[in-house]
Order: C-alpha cells, then structure tokens, then sequence
C-alpha cells in the first residue's frame, strides 16, 4: 500500500493553519522541526492545560488530500495546510489504518501512526459549517472523525512533495484508530 506526499506545512507560533513549505523535517521523538506542536511532551493548547506531562502523541499530523474534494462537494474551500496539517497526502486511506502503523517517508522518514485527530470548534471559525463536514456520526449511531490522523516520529528525515508513502501495518490483532 503506498501513497504520495501533496504538501507539507508547519508553523512556529500558535494558529489554526500552517503555511505551505518546500519541504518539512521530521525530528525522531519530537515531530516538525520548528513547529509549535514538536516537542516529548504535549503542545496542544487544552491538553496542556489538562496536564503538561503527557506524552506528545500528535507530533505530526497528516490529512487526506481527498477529504478536501469530499468537503468541495459541499461548498467548502479548503487547501493543504489549513486545517493544520503538517502532511496532506493523496492515494492512502489514512483513517482506516490501524495504531500502530508504519509511514516511511521519502528516504528516510518513518512516523508512526498513534490515532485520530479530533476536530475542534476551530474549525467552525476558519469555515462557518466545515466542522459537520469533518465530525459526524455513522448509521449505527458512531461518531466519525475525518479531520486526519496524528503520529509520533520514529526515524527522522526530509519530507517534501512527491515524497512516496510506504505503508508498514502492524502485526494483527489490529487495532482501530481513536481520538488522540
């Protein structure tokens, strides 16, 4: 199973959207060289207020290219970068990978997934509406999250656009993504 890099984004200062980038570094245990979510720990805004000490699982973010043509079908305008993702990708079925997942990247990057993105109200702020395009519920009453998903680097490496994505499962029982 393999996929393709479309963009890359990061951005030091805390804000919903990421700027387009040549080309992103991925730092082992840390995430995005120079982005404001890279770290051990936790960087996101609420969940360090909750509590500083937990470990950092949304290093990375990445978000599937065609959920931005699913939402156009509705009206909604939305590019790579900004719903602040770090990778959008093309050609993978990245929430229906199961934890633990191995994403090698380019050369030499590898991330592993940990789980979904939940979408915020943030989302209602950059488009009036978008949040119900991405956060749902299923026929059987199940909430559906298609914000994204979020990893944790393994191996560090350059990654840029056009970058091939190998995709790497973990040995079974596999287990499905949930909220990160």
């Amino acid at each position: 199973m393999t996929g393709v890099v479309t963009a890359v984004s990061s951005n030091g200062a805390y804000s919903f959207t990421k700027p387009n980038r040549d080309s992103i570094r991925v730092l082992a245990g840390l995430g995005v060289e120079g982005d404001v979510h890279a770290g051990v720990t936790v960087k996101h805004r609420s969940r360090m207020a909750q509590d500083p000490t937990q470990p950092n699982l949304r290093q990375v973010h990445l978000i599937h290219e065609e959920l931005f043509t699913e939402v156009g079908a509705d009206g909604f305008e939305v590019a790579p970068g900004e719903l602040g993702e770090n990778i959008t990708t093309r050609g993978l079925d990245l929430l229906g990978l199961p934890v633990g997942t191995l994403l090698h990247i380019g050369d030499s990057a590898v991330l592993e997934v940990t789980g979904l993105r939940n979408p915020c109200r943030q989302i209602d702020r950059f488009q009036d509406g978008l949040l119900k395009q991405v956060v749902g519920r299923d026929e059987h009453g199940n909430v559906v999250r298609k914000a994204g998903i979020m990893s944790v680097v393994k191996e560090g490496g350059v990654v840029r656009p056009g970058d091939t994505i190998d995709v790497r499962l973990p040995e079974g029982p596999h287990r499905p993504l949930d909220r990160v």
